[in-house]
């Protein structure tokens, strides 16, 4: 084996421990000391502790177990394989690590903990990895009856927080509903990244060649591609900018100074490889 590929997977390994520590961490002190349970098999294993005292450990291995057992007939075996690692760690982390309530404030405890748990499954999702547990359904439902995975462990999660209530009470349903919420915001901006930036689409009928420049002495990376007018149907050329939130609204403003009545098109953009701006 290559001293590259060596060096890939222990990276890999590494990133694998790491969010399913920050999981485990989520889970011992800030869900399972007020007993919320936000879906997941890990919810399922705080309620039936808060009832009936089963270790958390324990059932969160039985059901990662079954669900491999379950993804071995319905599943192939890439998905097994990507599932299995996380199935047995995990549970080994809940039970080596410490649980104690690290806030009083169960408001402030399912936020962090939501926000906590979120970064840990990202970290899982960029290396193609998984904690195992009730992310098996989805899956099948999606090979047998195509139906979107996403929705299908939104819809899982639900149910198991529905139980919040006749363990806990309506409270503990409102706060694991809450931190399914954060949990996907968090998610949605780890996965696409904090650093957020603009697409500028520029038009100008008679002032172009100076907007260029002036894009230009700013160090700014400038596209230019033809169009064509609706209206007028005659040739134009428009610029394409990609800038950041701190020169964003400078760089529109000096447009305007150029040309006020510039026509400018500005879009969202999540994330942006290569280039200046690297990954």
């Amino acid at each position: 084996m290559s001293a590259v590929k060596i060096k890939k997977n222990l990276s890999q390994w590494f990133w694998l421990f790491i969010g399913l520590e920050l999981i485990t961490l989520s889970i011992n002190f800030f869900f399972a000391p007020i007993d919320v349970a936000a879906g997941g098999a890990t919810g399922i294993a705080i309620l039936l502790n808060a009832v009936w005292g089963i270790n958390r450990a324990a059932t969160v291995l039985v059901i990662n177990l079954a669900m491999i057992i379950l993804a071995a007939f319905f599943l192939d075996t890439k998905i097994i394989r990507k599932i299995s690692a996380g199935s047995f760690i995990l549970p080994g982390l809940l039970y080596l690590n410490p649980s104690f309530k690290l806030v009083d404030d169960p408001l402030l405890a399912v936020t962090i903990g939501g926000t906590v748990f979120a970064a840990g499954i990202a970290m899982l999702y960029r290396i193609n990895a998984s904690s195992g547990g009730t992310t098996v359904p989805p899956l099948i439902l999606k090979k047998y009856f195509h139906l979107n995975p996403a929705i299908s462990l939104l819809a899982l999660d639900l149910l198991v927080t529905l139980f919040n209530i006749p363990v806990a009470g309506v409270n503990s349903f409102f706060l694991a509903a809450f931190s399914l919420v954060i949990t996907s915001l968090v998610m949605r901006y780890i996965e696409a990244g904090l650093d957020h930036k603009y697409q500028i689409q520029i038009v100008s009928q008679n002032k172009i060649d100076q907007i260029r420049q002036m894009l230009l002495a700013n160090q700014e990376s400038v596209t230019i591609y033809q169009a064509e007018g609706g209206f007028s149907a005659q040739s134009k050329e428009v610029l394409l900018v990609v800038t950041d939130d701190l020169n964003y609204g400078n760089l529109i403003h000096q447009i305007h100074q150029i040309d006020p009545d510039a026509f400018i098109i500005t879009s969202n953009v999540v994330k942006v490889h290569g280039g200046r701006w690297g990954m």
